[in-house]
């Protein structure tokens, strides 16, 4: 389906459609990697992948043993991990559609979760949606300890997607109130290899 007029102009189903996908890394984000090596992603935990579009995160960590929600607008991605799912004989469970729908259809899971992954989803939204997603994180998602394991993009350009996250906006957003930050010195930057070389800063915030 496509994203209504009144969320986003950007019509993503189109996008998939057509594979005009620039922002697709090709394989698993390195910043998943070192997680998945670190144990910060572990077997037995539940991650939700907002935005999950066609990445290779959603099929490696159902392999790790983690209990996987796969979430996008788009028909074609969903499709697309489903049946990359069934081929290698996996589990996740899957919500198709704005996972930030503010009435009774949106997304919340029975038990707060473990962690969310978000490599793309953040820097996609509209910035008028970053505090109805702050908001669901906190008070929706995740559980009191669990985790963001954010990407956060890093550029100078006006307008998006993907839109810039710059860390003084992601601290007003995901206030102190609500997270723990990690100290500066954890921040690791990952070019990104379709997108020009723009960093995403990989940061793990832990929800109070």
């Amino acid at each position: 389906m496509s994203q209504t007029e009144d969320r986003s102009a950007f019509d993503w189903e189109a996008r998939f459609q057509n594979d005009d996908t620039p922002w697709e890394r090709p394989g698993l984000h390195p910043a998943a990697e070192a997680w998945l090596a670190r144990g910060v992603l572990a077997r037995g935990q539940s991650v939700v992948i907002p935005g999950c579009g066609r990445c290779a995160e959603v099929a490696a960590f159902a392999r790790a043993g983690l209990k996987v929600t796969a979430a996008d607008l788009s028909d074609t991605a969903i499709a697309w991990q489903k049946a990359k799912i069934r081929d290698e004989q996996l589990s996740c469970e899957y919500f198709e559609g704005d996972i930030l729908r503010s009435d009774d259809q949106r997304w919340c899971p029975d038990v707060p979760v473990d962690r969310v992954y978000d490599q793309t989803f953040l820097c996609a939204i509209h910035p008028r949606l970053r505090e109805q997603y702050a908001y669901a994180l906190a008070n929706l998602w995740l559980k009191s300890g669990g985790q963001l394991l954010a990407l956060f993009m890093q550029k100078d350009e006006r307008g998006g997607p993907p839109f810039g996250c710059s860390l003084d906006a992601m601290r007003d957003l995901f206030s102190d109130t609500d997270w723990i930050w990690p100290d500066p010195n954890e921040f690791q930057a990952w070019p990104h290899p379709n997108l020009n070389g723009k960093p995403e800063l990989a940061a793990v915030l832990t929800r109070r």
